[in-house]
């Protein structure tokens, strides 16, 4: 086994694929999946900005969870690539804060806007004369700021925190990136303090949003049950379903990483859990979006109608 101790302030990211073939084909898969996210993303932005259909309070917010999702998984990936491309796993100390940094905003913003896209059917389905009012373009973009800036503060906690503590001399984090939890280990100190920092995140950004996001769509399928038109209640089910698969992939495995007693936990399933809300969902939310709804491949078809008439 590779001795990692250390003199230097950098770190080791001892990463997630083993060396071997097992290792170089999983390697591999998340290469392909980094690509999808990224033109999946890439292609949920520009066909809301392309079609007008889609210039929608809903789509907006789809737009920036796109923006949110793409910049999730480009802070996690092409480290963890050239790592592995190199054989080079250390990251220096700025740049563990600032990927950590960058990662924990992403995460508690998008947690957050998660939370006001089930705003968005709750009040057109249940208040559909007050829709133009309380989901007015300044009201999403109050969410979307919102979503944002306590995400931001949220990192700035946690990561000011991890790196203003005593390191011991080992500075190999069993993980595939600098994640907080797992740079604790190393700590040469009692992290009590922080645990209770976890203790109010995981209240703040995945209790409270999952409550906000379950009472409305509580709500939601009581008024869909007394809907007359079978038309009116496949169409409510398809984006209700399709929005709440991407809470589901994105917030289960935070739940279980969070809530789960440290004594029971372990580096290889912290990281296995970690793949779903880093680098799955952000492949799997365009998807979803894109094959299960209508509206998006309508405006893909317009799209291209468009383009080739332009081109005739």
């Amino acid at each position: 086994m590779e001795n990692y101790n250390q003199t230097s302030t950098d770190f080791i990211l001892l990463g997630l694929f083993p060396p071997s073939k097992i290792g170089l084909f999983f390697f591999i898969l998340v290469v392909l999946i980094f690509l999808v996210a990224l033109f999946g993303n890439l292609f949920i932005m520009l066909l809301i900005f392309l079609d007008t259909h889609l210039h929608t309070p809903m789509y907006f917010l789809l737009s920036q969870l796109s923006i949110i999702d793409l910049n999730h998984i480009s802070t996690i990936v092409p480290k963890m690539v050239s790592n592995f491309l190199f054989g080079n796993k250390s990251i220096s100390f700025i740049g563990c804060g600032v990927q950590s940094f960058f990662f924990l905003t992403l995460g508690g913003a998008e947690a957050l806007l998660l939370t006001s896209m089930a705003y968005d059917p709750y009040i057109a389905i249940c208040f559909p004369l007050h829709y133009s009012i309380r989901m007015s373009k300044r009201v999403c973009v109050l969410m979307i700021i919102g979503s944002w800036i306590m995400g931001f503060v949220n990192s700035c906690v946690h990561t000011t925190y991890a790196f203003h503590i005593r390191y011991c001399q080992s500075r190999a984090i069993n993980h595939f990136f600098c994640d907080v939890p797992a740079m604790l280990t190393l700590a040469c100190m009692d992290t009590w303090v922080y645990e209770y920092t976890v203790f109010m995140s995981t209240i703040l950004f995945l209790m409270l949003p999952f409550i906000g996001i379950a009472c409305p769509y509580g709500r939601v399928v009581l008024a869909v049950y007394h809907m007359h038109s079978a038309e009116g209640r496949k169409k409510v089910y398809s984006t209700c379903s399709t929005h709440l698969t991407v809470v589901t992939f994105y917030y289960v495995p935070l739940f279980y990483t969070c809530l789960h007693p440290r004594s029971l936990r372990s580096p290889t399933k912290d990281k296995v859990l970690a793949v779903f809300y880093t680098i799955l969902t952000p492949m799997l939310n365009p998807i979803i979006y894109s094959l299960r709804n209508r509206e998006v491949m309508g405006a893909l078809r317009r799209v291209i109608q468009r383009i080739c008439t332009e081109k005739m």
